[in-house]
């Protein structure tokens, strides 16, 4: 009798959880990436697959942050550098040559639903962060559109949301050519 009853009440926890997950917005989570010093967050539903800063070929007549393209998995992606795209210096600035492509970074990859074939050029990954773990702050006003919230972690380190998708439909990030 006793195990009867304890079944019921577990059952009846698992639907009062299952229904309060159904009801609850799912949470965002994001990577965190450095650029040039600053951090961004990425979030994890519009990046893609993450790899290592490989060999790239150039494109005559393109910006300057427009680094080349690079065969990533069989697919050709644009490769921007996203510190050079905002506007941001590296400390000790580092530009991408054949010799030293291994030691630039890595390439986080645009979400291929978001249709860019394009791969961002970061400085360094700095792990997941979720939203439990980060106090909100203000929006900077005189941040492009696609930079979203300024972000304080526990020990109190900056950090930008970045939207992709945005990015990724932007007029100047679209337009590669000088």
């Amino acid at each position: 009798m006793a195990n009867k009853e304890a079944l019921r009440e577990l059952q009846k926890r698992l639907a009062s959880r299952l229904q309060m997950a159904r009801e609850q917005a799912p949470a965002r989570s994001w990577l965190a990436v450095e650029i040039a010093g600053h951090g961004f967050l990425l979030p994890l539903d519009q990046s893609g697959e993450i790899f290592p800063a490989t060999a790239l070929q150039s494109v005559p007549h393109s910006q300057p942050w427009f680094l080349g393209v690079a065969n990533l998995r069989g697919q050709l992606n644009g490769v921007v550098d996203l510190a050079g795209f905002l506007g941001l210096e590296r400390q000790g600035a580092r530009w991408l040559q054949e010799s030293a492509v291994r030691d630039a970074g890595r390439l986080v990859a645009i979400n291929t639903t978001l249709h860019p074939n394009a791969a961002l050029l970061v400085d360094r990954l700095a792990g997941l962060r979720h939203p439990a773990e980060l106090q909100v702050g203000e929006a900077d006003p005189n941040a492009p559109h696609f930079v979203g919230r300024q972000l304080t972690d526990d020990k109190g380190r900056t950090w930008y949301e970045l939207d992709l998708a945005a990015l990724a439909a932007d007029e100047a990030f679209l337009k590669i050519d000088v």
